[in-house]
């Protein structure tokens, strides 16, 4: 069957980048396992057992699968009903020279365990670039921005003003937060190693005729020829799921920020004072024309929900485990982990796309600070008029009459915010009329929050950013395919 005539993950076939489905796929799956057993077969012969030369180099020669030998090992598979026995078999079909010596001591999950330790590592190194830009992007924008009075919102309704820079700062401080939890991840993962059949290498000490120091140096050299920075000191036949947990946690919790920053650009496209990118020729309605849907931030969104709760899987997996192992783990990990992980690479890739093109409508947000600041203004209002030697309970009575004069002609009448026409025209605020426009002057109400982004940029996010240099002078606009 055509592939529009069966069912594909639209991680794959619709949002996720090419680097990340090639990381996931089978061919890189078998062609990492292949690497596996090649560099067991290296430290074995390194560490005296006599596998020859040929094998060796026919084993590296033939690393990668095409379409013949991916033909064969689901044929085997479907007959042997064991993955890895029929990628064995192919295997050594093409390096028949070291077909005695493919697989030699090892379990099952030499090859499928480590293997997905080698993706988990690689995923990370894929995300955290990509997270690193997104937030040097929010930071350009951020430090654009950094003195825009706007309304803040508490219970999303109106509160003391700060600025759009501020706001970004929020959702970079939450990034910066994803972007230590995914280099703590990723730095702490180890190799399962050379573990045997129930973590106990029985099979491997057997091989070395019961010399100890060989199997620990055999598990030692086997994960420094894959760049680990330790083996598991302890295993069952797999490595504890809990690994998955702690690498899964790390994408759940960029989830929450995403759904975050994702709903904030939802909202204050509601207000029209920030606008996601559109395109020239996009469509936001098929019926209302005039329609510019925030469709990217709903987006981001709906694929955080389904990231937070890949982490569910993990942590159910992990707890279910008898013993040395179940094999209730296998068909959850191989939908779990992986979708996770495409999962995130399309939310910062959507992500970046939003925060390259975010337009701000600063007509707009003068607008709505219009029609609150003159309620805001009224402690500033009172302490003038006291300074002026006004009394403090007289003047309060004065404003809160004529604050509910200009609410009901707000709330009630659907006229605009009239109150500081009122004080104008009251004779008991003469003394400070003349200070009004300073009064009202917007900047006066954001305290430090200019101030707070430039030391927050300075001081947090250049650090941060600091060891992706490469990755943010090399990356480009993201593109979204659809």
């Amino acid at each position: 069957m055509s592939s529009f005539e069966t069912w594909q993950s639209p991680l794959s076939s619709r949002y996720a980048s090419k680097e990340m489905s090639s990381l996931f796929s089978n061919a890189t799956r078998f062609g990492t396992w292949r690497e596996l057993w090649l560099n067991l077969a290296i430290a074995e012969k390194e560490l005296g057992l006599s596998i020859p030369d040929e094998a060796i180099e026919q084993m590296r020669a033939n690393l990668k699968l095409d379409e013949r030998q991916m033909k064969l090992a689901a044929e085997e598979e479907k007959r042997r009903r064991h993955d890895v026995m029929a990628h064995v078999h192919v295997f050594g079909e093409v390096a028949p020279a070291a077909a005695p010596f493919i697989h030699l001591g090892a379990t099952s999950c030499y090859v499928t365990d480590n293997a997905d330790l080698i993706f988990l590592r690689k995923a990370l190194d894929i995300l955290l670039p990509k997270l690193a830009v997104v937030i040097e992007r929010l930071a350009v924008f951020a430090e654009k921005y950094r003195a825009l009075p706007t309304l803040g919102f508490t219970h999303m309704q109106p509160a003391q003003l700060t600025t759009v820079g501020k706001r970004a700062t929020l959702w970079i401080q939450e990034l910066l937060w994803d972007l230590r939890n995914m280099q703590r991840a990723r730095n702490d993962l180890g190799f399962r190693g050379v573990k045997g059949t129930t973590g106990t290498q029985a099979s491997f000490l057997q091989l070395f005729d019961g010399d100890h120091d060989k199997v620990e140096q055999l598990d030692d050299r086997v994960t420094s020829l894959f760049d680990f920075p330790y083996a598991m000191p302890v295993t069952g036949q797999t490595y504890s799921r809990k690994i998955d947990i702690d690498v899964l946690s790390s994408l759940a919790s960029f989830s929450a920020t995403a759904l975050k920053i994702g709903t904030d650009i939802r909202l204050l496209c509601h207000l029209k004072e920030i606008e996601e990118p559109f395109e020239k020729d996009q469509i936001g309605s098929s019926a209302m024309a005039y329609k510019r849907n925030p469709m990217r931030s709903e987006r981001v969104c709906a694929l955080a929900r389904w990231l937070g709760n890949t982490l569910n899987n993990a942590r159910e997996t992990a707890g279910g485990q008898w013993m040395e192992r179940t094999l209730d783990d296998s068909a959850n990990r191989r939908l779990s982990i992986p979708e996770a992980f495409l999962t995130a690479d399309v939310i910062l890739t959507v992500l970046q796309n939003i925060s390259e093109g975010l337009v701000v409508y600063p007509a707009i947000i003068k607008r709505h600070i219009n029609a609150e600041l003159p309620f805001m203004a009224t402690e500033n209002i009172i302490m003038a008029m006291v300074r002026d030697g006004g009394d403090r309970q007289k003047c309060h009575e004065h404003i809160r009459v004529l604050s509910h004069q200009a609410a009901r002609v707000v709330k009630e009448e659907g006229g605009e915010n009239d109150l500081i026409d009122r004080v104008r025209k009251d004779p008991y605020f003469a003394p400070i009329v003349p200070r009004l426009d300073e009064l009202l002057e917007p900047s006066s109400f954001v305290g430090r929050a200019p101030e707070q982004v430039d030391k927050f940029l300075l001081k947090w996010v250049q650090p941060a950013l600091a060891p992706y240099q490469d990755a943010l002078k090399s990356s480009l606009r993201a593109e979204l395919s659809v």
